[in-house]
Formats: structure tokens, sequence, C-alpha cells
């Protein structure tokens, strides 16, 4: 492995300037070995995440995950505060996802309240779900396909359409990312008819953009090649460490929040599950592909069935809210997985306990697993198609 432009100020830990520390290690078995970090600052960690990569040759004998260079302390702040000043907070979780957050952190303290929601509000909350998943979904088929080393061209077709988006929830909620929107029986403001025929009509003309962007990558021999057998999970390894959403679908296990549970008035929408077959890079890819088709079928549904009505409960209290003594587990299909908060309440203003089940963080556990035997420049890809967010991540 070449090592040009590296320091030589220290021969056993040399930095160079992508942000990757290298030095030599020893092991009876393989001979000399090769310790490379990567990170926290490298352009392929998508965020301040450290790789700590052996390798004999190219290949990949360890790999450690190194987080925690983002720790914010959102559980600790969630004990210290009300329950509805939480809410801004989650948006800070996966800010690519708030609204999602904001979904599943109000789940958790309605089941603790035992508070309904308004049924024109569930219907919203899909939309919103529905929508945050074709952002999610499509940036991250961006960088993905700048992490295989593409040109810019997908990436900024991919952001082309996120703003598009960005700009739907800014024109509702006030803020393009951190949205705060959701409310314990409903949500903060109605949507008017002038932004659901805008969400409408972005939703009616998204399929056009799927098809143009897999023309460019779904078929392209060399991203096949890059991504078919690179990064192989295997279901039963998928389930018994806890991995959700596209990354256990794309194993071939049939697990969806929105079919398992049937929050929100999922169960009132015809979709599909869309499942993988080998679990690797491609198969991560194109189940986020098919999971936008299904999302659109969702939002046309949810569209021509949204009903007139209030966004909020009647007997919602935000002021002052104290739900009685107990727990309570709320938990979605967010894009990257299963998000859910444990709640515990103690009669008191505040959560007596706050904690967040983040799947960027569970999905990450398995990385080592994936890329083993595979090389440095598989390892980028494979990290890629998990779809971390470091704000979710380290918390």
């Amino acid at each position: 492995m070449s090592t040009s432009g590296l320091s030589t100020l220290n021969p056993q830990l040399s930095t160079p300037l992508g942000g990757s520390h290298v030095r030599e290690v020893h092991d009876e078995f393989h001979g000399d070995l090769l310790e490379v970090s990567m990170g926290p600052h490298h352009p392929s960690t998508h965020g301040v995440f450290r790789m700590i990569v052996t390798l004999d040759g190219e290949r990949i004998v360890k790999l450690k995950p190194v987080f925690g260079y983002l720790h914010r302390n959102h559980e600790k702040l969630g004990e210290n505060v009300s329950y509805l000043a939480s809410m801004p907070y989650t948006d800070r979780l996966d800010y690519l996802c708030s609204m999602t957050n904001n979904w599943a952190y109000a789940i958790a303290v309605e089941k603790l309240a035992g508070q309904p929601v308004a049924e024109r509000a569930e219907y919203l909350r899909v939309i919103l779900a529905e929508l945050t998943r074709l952002l999610n979904h499509t940036c991250l088929a961006g960088f993905l396909m700048q992490d295989c080393g593409c040109s810019g061209t997908p990436l900024m077709y991919a952001f082309r359409e996120r703003e598009k988006i960005l700009d739907l929830f800014e024109s509702l909620s006030g803020s393009r990312m951190m949205c705060n929107y959701q409310r314990f029986g409903g949500c903060r403001i109605d949507a008017s008819p002038e932004w659901i025929a805008a969400a409408k009509k972005l939703t009616d003309g998204y399929g056009a953009f799927l098809d143009e962007f897999e023309a460019l990558l779904t078929g392209n021999e060399i991203i096949m090649a890059r991504t078919q057998g690179v990064g192989v999970l295997s279901p039963e390894l998928a389930v018994n460490a806890g991995v959700t959403g596209p990354m256990l679908r794309a194993t071939g296990v049939n697990y969806d929040l929105r079919k398992v549970d049937g929050y929100g008035v999922y169960p009132r929408f015809d979709f599909r599950v869309p499942l993988g077959a080998h679990g690797d890079v491609y198969d991560r890819y194109m189940i986020r592909v098919l999971e936008m088709r299904e999302s659109i079928k969702i939002l046309q549904q949810a569209f021509a069935g949204l009903p007139a009505g209030p966004i909020m409960d009647p007997k919602a209290k935000l002021r002052g809210f104290r739900p009685k003594a107990g727990e309570a587990y709320g938990r979605i299909e967010g894009p990257k997985g299963e998000i859910g908060f444990y709640l515990v309440s103690d009669g008191s203003p505040n959560p007596y306990r706050y904690r967040v089940r983040a799947p960027s963080f569970v999905n990450l556990t398995i990385l080592e697993d994936m890329c083993l035997g595979q090389t440095v420049a598989d390892a980028v890809i494979i990290l890629g198609s998990v779809d971390i967010v470091l704000g979710e991540v380290d918390r």
C-alpha cells in the first residue's frame, strides 16, 4: 500500500493530510500488517467518525469503529427539561429526518399519557414521514455513488430533489431541517390547500426522477461490479445484531414496523415491503430505490384520503403536562430503521428516564463483519451503504 505524501517525522505513526494515520504492526500469523486510522476527519466517514483498519496488503483483517466525538448528552438533557421541550432536541438526532424523529417521540409520550391523535394529523404525519423517506433515500443513493468514485452528477441530481422537499418542510413548519412540527395529540400547524397541492405535485413527479436516476445507475456495469458481492450481511447476523430498516430487508428478512405495528393510519394503505436476496451493497442500494417507489404509492393514497377537521385532539394538554407514573416505548419505521424512545414517568413535568433507540448506532455495530476480507476501497462503500448520521450515533 502506497504511503507517499505521509509525514516522516515519526515513522511509527505518520499523519497524512487526508485525516488518516498509518503504522506498521506485526502479527505472528499474518506477518507484517498495516494499521490505518481513517478519520475522525476523513471525507469518506460521513461525519466525525473513525475506523481503525488493520490490513494484510489491501485486505481488511480487523476493523474497529470508534464513535463518541459528537456526543451531546441528548438523553440526560431529556431528563432535565419538560416533555414538550425535548421535541426540538429530537430534530438534532438524525438531522436529515427531523419529521420522523418528532413522530417517534410523540408516539412514546402519547402512549405514556393515553393521548389520542386527531385523524387529520395522523394523515399529515404519514405524508411527512414518507416525504422524509424520499429525502433520506435519495441522499443516500447520491452519497453512495460518490463513495463509489462517480462524478458529482448523481449527487447533484439527488440534491436537486432534496431541495424541493426541504422547501415544502420550510413552508409548512418554518424550518428546512429542524422542523419541531409534531405535538402530543397532533401537529403544530395545519397544512394549507396550497401546500397540499404543491406536495402532491412533487409526489406525482418523483417517479420520473427515479426513472432518470435508475437509468444512470442501476444497470451501470461499473456500479454493479463495485457493489455486487461486496459487504455481504447474512440474515442471521442481521437479526441477532438487532439491525433494522433497509439494512435488514436487504438480507431478505421481511420486517417493517409499518406492517408489524401498524401504527398511525398505515393499515389503511396498500403498499408492499421490498426485500433483497444477497444482503450486499447493491441490494442495500436497490432496496432504497424500491422503497421510494412504495413511498410514492403511500403518499398518493394519503393525499386522496386526507380528511378535513382539526389537527390537534381537543383534549390534548401541552402546558403543565404531567403524565401519570409509568413507562412507555414508542417506535416507528424511520428511513434508517427502527427509531424508538423509551420514557419513564414519575408524575413530574420531566421524564424520570429518557432513552433513544437510534438505528444508525445499532446498524453500525456490524460494520467489521461486513468489511472482513474486503479492500479499503470496499470499506468506504460498505460504510456508505449503512447510511449513518453521527448526530444519531453519538447522541
